[in-house]
């Protein structure tokens, strides 16, 4: 009898990490999510029906559309000064998300670069990189941004450069351990002595095997620059007032949650979504980017 060929094609890349990280349901709805939220919030000036900072002094803490005395004229209501929520929530999402990608990549960048350094000098450059990275590491994330704040003042550039330095040991850190994981193999030799040059050894030969842990952290970091913006942003050190920002939102509205919860509610519930959605994603990341926890078929 003839034997029966199996022509079956392998899925390339792409597919298999589509795969790996679909067959996570809650990653897979946690993407809906998120991608609706960044749509609608890149898109505010089109989709918001007003200016985030317009004032309707005859509308002041009105209630949203489902709650008693409310109308469609606001759907989600009003603040203390008469502004509609859904534009500031929209807009303000813009400015929270905007801070938190960049931050992560003001942080990955350079602690990519000096992981990989400290990685191939380990004798000269790696001891005086990893004691600076333990001396940022010493004080948490919020009281670094806090202090670095301090000292430049508060603003939107500021904040990205505050969360980013509080961000950047953990760049260098696994950067570096992944390298020197990935520097003993023999594909690694084999470059050497092929004589390629150390840029190519260090971007193209090392670095491409590391991405994928980095892509998982820059995923949860992303997660963490948003609750640190909206917490310097509660505490009055983030985006400074009338600009829109989920954290300055909960601090301006919280002398009236007694009198009218939707105005801390509903950028509570913003940040709750946003960041467990990305948590999500970072779990489905992690299961479709790592070998030993892919399922298997």
């Amino acid at each position: 009898m003839s034997a029966v060929l199996d022509h079956t094609v392998p899925p390339s890349p792409a597919q298999e990490f589509w795969q790996g990280f679909a067959a996570n349901r809650g990653a897979l709805a946690a993407l809906l999510v998120f991608s609706l939220i960044t749509v609608a919030c890149l898109f505010a000036p089109l989709v918001a029906p007003y200016d985030p900072i317009e004032q309707f002094r005859d509308a002041m803490l009105a209630p949203p559309v489902w709650a008693e005395g409310g109308s469609t004229r606001f759907l989600l209501g009003t603040d203390e000064l008469g502004r509609d929520m859904l534009s500031r929530l929209l807009h303000g999402g813009r400015v929270s998300l905007g801070i938190g990608l960049a931050s992560v990549l003001m942080s990955m960048i350079p602690g990519v670069l000096l992981g990989l350094v400290a990685a191939f000098f380990d004798r000269w450059a790696s001891p005086a990189i990893m004691r600076v990275m333990d001396i940022v590491l010493a004080l948490p994330g919020l009281l670094l941004a806090i202090c670095v704040i301090t000292v430049l003042g508060p603003g939107l550039v500021n904040t990205v450069i505050a969360i980013a330095i509080g961000a950047l040991p953990g760049y260098v850190r696994l950067t570096r351990a992944q390298a020197l994981g990935e520097m003993g193999r023999d594909y690694v030799t084999a470059s050497r002595v092929a004589g390629a040059g150390l840029p190519r050894l260090m971007f193209l030969t090392v670095l491409p095997n590391c991405l994928a842990p980095l892509i998982v952290n820059a995923t949860l970091g992303f997660s963490s620059a948003i609750l640190e913006v909206a917490g310097l942003g509660f505490l009055g050190l983030g985006v400074q007032p009338p600009t829109a920002e989920w954290g300055t939102m909960l601090s301006t509205a919280r002398d009236y949650i007694a009198r009218a919860p939707w105005v801390v509610t509903l950028p509570g519930l913003a940040i709750l979504v946003t960041v467990l959605s990305i948590n999500l994603m970072g779990d489905g990341l992690r299961d479709a980017l790592d070998p030993k926890l892919r399922k298997v078929s």
